[in-house]
């Protein structure tokens, strides 16, 4: 079983069937480039740059892989730098290739003008483009030429010149301190350019650079100038931490999503989360199981390697000339150490309850931060991702909900009632029918319709149902009856927590309360209320237990929908036991049973606790 779930979340090559595509990044120039952007990774690799990739390389690699499809990217440095004839040339070498399905070229924008435009609309039509573009004019200012300059005109004429032309780009926008807290004025500037359909916000995760890039010749530019400036004992003056790209992309993600921005953009890595949340894959490698095995990268210079984001000379798999097949392809994968390491951090993954929204993220920058210590500084940030949007995908007229730190993304498997609908209109009409149900007691204390300990099938109830009160256990009955009566809230589940003593294989059932809202309204009213209960909660639960918040869905077995849920679970606290928190559940209960019960907040003032003292600019509160 621990293999079978590592496989789902990092798949081999041989494992995969011959219609998965495999992606080749093709470094035209090396790392040369017509700019100096004081970050580029692409140049901290001192790979040698000058030589051009040629056709015979771009045929013999498309080969390598038979009849599986190949999606290429034209990537650097600048690929443009490759000239004009030896970029047709390999554009109609791609062209003729049957198992190439889709290429791309990555530049910086600056070289491209209305003759390159013709090019591509000659030898490739369907040619996709990406331009680097770190937001506006200040975001960009990382991007500089040789001599010190920003980039920012040229790129934003590009991005016109494409527009002009009814092409589609994506933006690969860095993210750097010069945009954190500006999300709102980033998303709107790029959704100025008509010519953009994505963008993927990416972070510059580079505490870890300690000194300048070496220079090619004897005189110190002006670019590595400010580059030497910018590094610092504590790192470099464009990094971010993790958290700090984590909100700012949900501070963009609510912008986006109210502004209307959603209507002419994609973004990522929202989109992708959005994807998984919903139970659907996505293309993005970050969130899906075709990793670095999967991902390959050709030099001038005729190495073969994977995943550019490695480091070399350790990522390097082997010359093209001397490998010709893809069996020889997987075989030299499986001595590369560097890709049996990066696997190994899949291991940590095989628990965590959101590896199958996540996907294990990068693992070439989980392998930086493990490297210091801080693969959960990594796993956190991603947790705080899927957190917020799993906010913002409930309640999306609150995107205030995106800044809450108390609701986690936790569903729960499985979770399903037999016609949702149907159960919800019975709620709130008294008259209704309602059949008998089928209560049966386990030796320790389930109700359910079978009467044995474990996870079974229960009849839904309501306050209107005469079994309603013999339906509900009898501990967790007092947060069910504050919930209901005095919220007048819809709960869709509840269990008072069982310890199962003297049943070794049975796992431990956790106080918990599922509600159902009505409507997305009612979930981020329910949603901001608990969070702002959770502080009072912490204050006066006995220190064996823990108030968690939990987001989920809910499954109609008659038509398949989905529902959003809340759930609420007394856990044990960190640092206790079991024993300790069955044996003080009783009072637990007891005591949130009262907390929900205290008057509270008006419904006007009520808003989630973590919004009141940090809301980002243009946010309205609930």
């Amino acid at each position: 079983m621990h293999a079978r779930t590592i496989e789902s979340l990092y798949a081999s090559l041989p494992e995969t069937g011959m219609d998965t595509a495999v992606s080749v990044i093709l470094k035209l120039r090396g790392e040369t480039c017509d700019i100096d952007c004081l970050y580029c990774f692409e140049k901290r690799k001192e790979a040698p740059g000058g030589a051009r990739i040629s056709a015979d390389q771009v045929d013999r690699l498309a080969k390598l892989f038979g009849a599986r499809p190949v999606c290429v990217e034209l990537h650097g440095g600048e690929p443009l730098t490759v000239g004009r004839e030896r970029m047709a040339e390999i554009l109609d070498a791609l062209a003729a290739q049957p198992n190439v399905k889709q290429v791309s070229l990555q530049t910086n924008g600056a070289l491209l003008d209305e003759g390159w435009l013709d090019l591509f609309e000659a030898h490739y039509p369907d040619i996709r483009f990406g331009i680097s573009l770190d937001g506006d004019a200040l975001g960009n200012s990382w991007r500089v030429d040789y001599e010190g300059r920003p980039t920012y005109p040229q790129v934003a004429k590009a991005l016109t010149l494409l527009g002009r032309r009814g092409l589609r780009a994506g933006v690969i926008s860095a993210v750097t301190p010069n945009v954190l807290g500006r999300a709102d004025e980033v998303i709107d500037h790029l959704a100025s350019f008509d010519a953009v359909t994505t963008v993927s916000l990416v972070p510059c995760f580079d505490a870890a650079v300690t000194r300048s890039t070496m220079a090619a010749g004897r005189r110190t530019t002006p670019s590595r100038q400010l580059q030497n400036a910018a590094i610092g004992p504590a790192g470099p003056a464009w990094a971010v931490t993790p958290l700090q790209y984590a909100d700012f992309v949900l501070e963009a993600t609510a912008h986006w999503a109210t502004s209307g921005a959603f209507r002419r953009f994609k973004l990522e890595p929202v989109v992708s989360t959005i994807r998984r949340l919903k139970g659907g894959q996505t293309a993005s490698c970050h969130f899906s199981d075709l990793k670095c095995d999967h991902v390959f990268t050709a030099y001038p210079d005729g190495r073969l390697g994977t995943c550019d984001e490695l480091p070399w000379p350790e990522a390097k798999l082997a010359q093209l000339a001397d490998i010709g097949s893809e069996a020889e392809v997987a075989a030299a994968q499986a001595r590369l150490p560097l890709l049996q390491e990066s696997r190994s951090l899949v291991a940590k993954c095989v628990s965590c309850t959101y590896r199958t929204t996540c996907g294990a993220g990068c693992l070439a920058v989980r392998r930086r931060f493990a490297q210091a210590d801080a693969d959960d500084e990594y796993c956190a940030h991603r947790m705080r991702l899927i957190d917020g949007v799993a906010a913002l995908l409930a309640q999306p007229d609150h995107p205030e909900g995106v800044l809450c730190r108390h609701w986690r993304w936790r569903p729960r498997h499985p979770n399903a009632m037999h016609h949702v609908s149907a159960f919800l209109t019975r709620w709130d009409d008294p008259v209704a029918p309602r059949t008998p149900a089928r209560l049966s007691t386990s030796p320790y204390g389930n109700i359910n319709t079978v009467g044995l300990p474990g996870i079974h099938e229960a009849d839904d109830l309501d306050p209107n149902h005469p079994q309603w009160q013999e339906g509900i256990e009898p501990r967790v009955r007092p947060i069910v009856e504050a919930l209901t009566s005095g919220w007048g809230a819809i709960t869709y589940d509840s269990c008072g927590g069982h310890s199962y003593t003297g049943l070794p294989d049975a796992e431990p059932r956790l106080l918990n309360v599922g509600l159902l809202p009505r409507d997305r309204e009612e979930y981020a009213e329910l949603a901001s209320r608990l969070c702002r209960i959770t502080a009072r909660a912490t204050a006066v639960l006995p220190g064996s237990s823990v108030l968690e918040l939990h987001r989920g869905h809910l499954t109609c077995q008659t038509t398949g929908t989905t529902y959003s849920v809340l759930d609420l679970q007394l856990a044990p606290a960190p640092g206790s036991n079991h024993h300790q928190y069955y044996l003080e559940l009783d009072e637990a209960a007891s005591r949130l049973g009262d907390v929900l019960t205290a008057p509270g907040p008006g419904s006007a003032e009520v808003r989630c606790a973590c919004a009141g003292t940090s809301m980002p600019e243009g946010m309205a509160r609930p």
